[in-house]
């Protein structure tokens, strides 16, 4: 018998992991079970779409972060206090998949599910690295290549379509289309109640997921999210009242020197530093400063998250279209916690970023060096709010030379 993705990823949900989630997320087993039925398909319909775009090897990195992050053998752990929350690498991978769709899909589930905005944003940013972590599993259980992973997921395409419960368009949203016929669900009866393997990961962040433009950056002392740049992160608390809205932000294609195109955020940090390198009239030097925008590391510590490497190759090569170009990588932090220990901290997470720029392929000779800068250039209060103080922590490329 062929293998099912779907029914295979289904096989790790149980009655009991939905009861919890719905009890953390304050909703009805039933409802949290109606918007898993239709966030495994939708989640499984837009990782095939990116796939099928050119984005194999991409899905291929990121199924096998998420598996290796051990997502999934700690499935429980997250129900004890203190246990978890959404994943780290959420943000990054809701991007990856759906783009600028996000607000859009959270919105139709919370719509479909009956469930809070900030409900549907917490599902959603925990479906899709679960999802992500069982097709790294998969893959490398199988010895299959990105091409051999893309292969199996466009062969079950319309399988994850059917698997669509009626009235949620979200293969409409993926601008995919087809005319076979989906089974209706009978009025007033409820699908399935469902839990996910990473139901356990919905504690106290729930909306901090589909704000998929909060990525960590620098940050010392206690802070428990770290953004390098972004729209400020709602809590629970403060969206269960509102519907899941995401910042606009358009994707663009950077044309560099050489001919070739980089995927980037119009306003994002490879958008200005093209822009600089083509203008004359920009010129390189100790001010010349771009802050990374999608850029993350695990909370606390230097260990690059899995998505940041996108951005990173971007760097890479635009440096190599621009071979006269110069950089040196900046890490800053805000007031919070001890001095030294900031320091610290910005300095091996600059390093960390220098290090994965020369990994990629860059020139060592286009390479100035790193540097942490602490909170010595932070400008916001340390008694100010954790959202305001979000400016002052970053990594940032200065452009020394071009």
């Amino acid at each position: 018998m062929a293998f099912n993705i779907l029914d295979a990823a289904k096989s790790f949900i149980t009655p009991d992991l939905i009861g919890k989630a719905a009890g953390y997320l304050q909703e009805s087993e039933s409802s949290v079970g109606k918007a898993v039925s239709g966030l495994l398909p939708a989640s499984l319909l837009g990782i095939t779409q990116k796939a099928e775009s050119g984005g194999g090897n991409m899905i291929m990195d990121l199924a096998k972060q998420a598996m290796n992050s051990g997502i999934l053998g700690n499935l429980g752990n997250a129900f004890n206090p203190g246990g978890g929350g959404v994943p780290d690498s959420s943000p990054g991978i809701l991007h990856s998949i759906f783009g600028d769709k996000v607000g859009s899909i959270a919105n139709a589930i919370a719509s479909f599910a009956g469930i809070k905005g900030s409900s549907a944003a917490s599902l959603l940013g925990s479906i899709a690295p679960m999802v992500m972590g069982f097709l790294g599993k998969h893959a490398t259980e199988n010895g299959l290549s990105a091409s051999g992973l893309s292969s199996l997921l466009s062969n079950q395409k319309s399988s994850f379509l059917n698997a669509l419960p009626a009235g949620l368009n979200i293969g409409n949203m993926l601008g995919i289309s087809s005319s076979a016929p989906r089974p209706a669900v009978p009025h007033g009866e409820e699908p399935k109640k469902s839990g996910s393997w990473l139901m356990p990961l919905l504690l106290g962040l729930a909306g901090v997921a589909l704000l998929l433009y909060l990525f960590k950056g620098c940050g010392g002392g206690e802070h428990k999210e770290e953004v390098v740049m972004g729209t400020p992160v709602k809590t629970a608390d403060t969206l269960t009242a509102v519907p899941v809205t995401v910042p606009a932000v358009e994707s663009i294609k950077v044309k560099l020197a050489d001919g070739t195109e980089i995927d980037a955020y119009k306003g994002g940090i490879e958008d200005k530093l093209v822009a600089c390198l083509n203008d004359a009239a920009c010129v390189a030097g100790k001010d010349q400063w771009f802050d990374f925008d999608n850029l993350n590391f695990e909370t606390g510590s230097a260990r690059l998250t899995a998505e940041s490497i996108a951005q990173i190759r971007n760097i890479v090569a635009i440096l190599k279209a621009y071979p006269k170009a110069k950089i040196k990588i900046g890490g800053y932090t805000d007031k919070v916690g001890n001095d030294a220990d900031n320091k610290k901290l910005s300095q091996e997470r600059a390093d960390a970023v220098l290090a994965e720029i020369k990994k990629e392929g860059a020139n060592a000779a286009q390479l100035v060096g790193a540097e942490g800068y602490g909170e010595e250039l932070a400008k916001v209060a340390e008694t100010a709010s954790d959202e305001e103080r979000r400016v002052d922590r970053r990594i940032s490329v200065q452009l020394r030379e071009k």
